[in-house]
């Protein structure tokens, strides 16, 4: 017998209510070397996505595979440290699961953040970038398929992925906090393989900012389940023909020195939301 997605997403969100999470208001997605932000989580539950029926598995370095529940700037959030990736041979319904899961437990909003490769030649490394919009060069959309009403219309509407109200709010954090915040587009590639020089200049003639292969699935999934969407990039790397050669080490390295800022950042964020 077919399990519905519907009945997936209620039986993963009943396991975890389970264990204690209530009263959510705010779901955070942690990039590749940006999952420390979720040990400073206050009172925490962890929950290892083994343990929760339905959920994928993370396998990348960098990714600890868990959500935290706890109290983090004030606010009740559940953060997932590690994300799935559509490299890793999900489906894109797998991969945006746990957004589904975290709108049936109530969150009302999403922090999604990510390690990108620069595009923009005015970012350098360690920087962090507001993304104001994005690009999906995938090939690929998380909606394709039948669709559930009651989780969101056919033919959503894009106009506004990352919410402007809630910029406004980011901008004002960043300046209190003297942070030189960049802006700007990302794009979504597929991967696992970097760009090549050709196609990060062709991202950059798009207009994108900010490369990675990452985010705009939920992203697109969050805006079809009613969500308000926060993103923030942690600038890694220069993109391809930037620099003279690209490695995930050199990724993780980059966040574990701006750890502290950008741990900052998302707490003052979530304060003043």
């Amino acid at each position: 017998m077919t399990v519905s997605l519907q009945e997936k997403i209620t039986a993963a969100a009943s396991f975890i209510k389970q264990q204690g999470v209530k009263d959510l208001e705010i779901g955070l997605i942690l990039g590749s070397g940006l999952g420390e932000l979720g040990d400073e989580i206050e009172n925490p539950v962890i929950i290892s996505y083994g343990d929760i029926p339905h959920f994928p598995v993370s396998t990348v370095a960098g990714h600890a595979g868990q959500l935290v529940y706890g109290v983090l700037g004030g606010k009740q959030v559940l953060a997932m440290q590690g994300r799935f990736h559509y490299y890793e041979g999900y489906t894109l319904q797998e991969v945006t699961f746990p957004v589904r899961v975290m709108k049936e437990l109530g969150v009302h909003s999403l922090i999604v953040t990510n390690a990108a490769g620069g595009i923009n030649t005015s970012f350098t490394q360690g920087e962090l970038m507001m993304i104001t919009d994005q690009i999906n060069y995938t090939g690929v959309n998380p909606l394709i398929g039948p669709n559930d009403e009651a989780m969101g219309v056919r033919f959503t509407d894009m106009s506004e992925p990352y919410d402007k109200a809630y910029q406004e709010t980011v901008r004002k954090v960043a300046g209190e906090m003297d942070l030189d915040l960049k802006e700007g587009v990302y794009i979504g590639f597929s991967g696992p393989t970097y760009e090549t020089p050709a196609e990060i200049k062709m991202a950059r003639l798009l207009g994108a900012d900010a490369v990675g292969m990452s985010t705009v699935p939920e992203v697109i999934v969050a805006k079809h389940a009613g969500l308000r969407v926060i993103g923030v990039s942690c600038i890694t790397n220069l993109a391809a023909g930037m620099q003279a050669a690209l490695n995930h080490e050199e990724v993780v390295e980059t966040t574990q020195r701006v750890k502290t800022t950008f741990k900052a950042f998302i707490k003052n964020i979530l304060a003043a939301l």
